[in-house]
């Protein structure tokens, strides 16, 4: 897969791993990965932003090297310029230190963004592997944020999303349809695009007792788990929750919203406006144990995400971790 054979008798060949969007080992798909490949008897070093609760520059986890770099988020396509600017100048710089240190032959970048392509160009000058794990659909996911406006913008990112399968020696695809992406999109050969799925560690999947205190009083409970952005649908949930509410004159249900997201102030001023704040309660990203306490009360998990280019094709990591505790989920009729 793209991986150089171990030699027992040499010394462990290095990776780098580059992710711009989320911290390690908060995101969870690159930690597995990170894991796996310690395990397989690599030397693993990870390039990523700092984020609350990961606000160390330097750390090592489980004999791997994490090296974090500051963030700066963006909302709008200048943010996103300097955004990427910065981070791609910081992942460099960074990879460059640990390059000097460990002559890693190997970087499996993860995106978004698709521009970590750029780095890896210059340590394939020095015979480095470049690996892609393709996370999501940039162009796609500019339609859901931006609608669909094929102008400067979209233009560069489909053009970065080439370079970046052009500049691949192998790519990792998260399920069929961003496989299919890579053949026709990114012309890649098909003996060189890889399925790996993301999916949660059963292992470490804490089924509990239900927690009634969780519900507040009221005998049902609703979950919503992930990121709150433009494209996730989240206040297409604020209405649902406000028709139960309002319109149905339904008062036994509460609605409890797990996560971070540039849209939180924007929802919690909906369900204010809507007059059901008191049955909404936004946790903003929790531990894993209070995590496991509502998944194991939940009556119902929700998923809004609604139809469009980028979701029809892409896999939710929360609908598995539904499916992990065992929760029925309601969501859109996607692939």
């Amino acid at each position: 897969m793209g991986y150089p054979s171990l030699n027992r008798h040499s010394h462990p060949t290095a990776v780098l791993i580059i992710v711009e969007n989320l911290p390690v080992p908060f995101d969870r798909r690159v930690w597995q990965e990170a894991r796996a490949l310690r395990e397989a008897g690599y030397q693993v070093s990870i390039i990523c932003p700092k984020s609350r609760g990961f606000e160390k520059s330097r750390e090592t986890l489980e004999g791997i090297e994490i090296y974090r770099h500051r963030l700066w988020e963006a909302s709008g396509p200048l943010g996103y310029l300097v955004e990427y600017a910065w981070a791609l100048t910081a992942e460099f710089l960074l990879a460059l230190r640990v390059y000097a240190g460990k002559r890693f032959r190997i970087i499996h970048a993860c995106n978004p963004p698709d521009l970590i392509f750029l780095v890896a160009l210059f340590f394939k000058l020095l015979g480095v592997r470049f690996i892609f794990d393709h996370h999501d659909l940039n162009p796609e996911l500019w339609e859901a944020k931006f609608g669909n406006r094929p102008g400067l913008f979209h233009g560069l990112l489909c053009l970065a999303e080439r370079l970046t399968f052009r500049t691949a020696n192998v790519s990792i695809a998260t399920n069929e349809s961003y496989r299919e992406v890579a053949l026709t999109r990114g012309k890649m050969p098909p003996e060189r695009v890889f399925i790996v799925r993301s999916s949660p560690d059963l292992a470490k999947v804490r089924r509990a007792p239900p927690q009634p205190e969780l519900k507040q009083g009221r005998p049902f409970l609703v979950v919503y788990l992930g990121t709150m952005g433009p494209q996730e649908g989240v206040d297409l949930l604020i209405e649902s929750a406000a028709h139960l509410v309002n319109e149905k004159q339904r008062r036994d249900v509460s609605f409890v919203m797990i996560g971070g997201g540039s849209e939180i102030p924007r929802l919690k001023a909906q369900a204010a406006a809507r007059g059901i704040d008191s049955f909404v309660t936004f946790t903003g990203r929790i531990s894993d144990d209070e995590l496991a306490a509502y998944l194991s009360t939940a009556d119902v998990c929700a998923a809004p995400d609604p139809k469009n280019p980028m979701n029809d094709k892409s896999t939710m990591n929360k609908i598995l971790e539904y499916m992990a505790y065992a929760r029925p989920v309601v969501l859109f009729d996607l692939t």
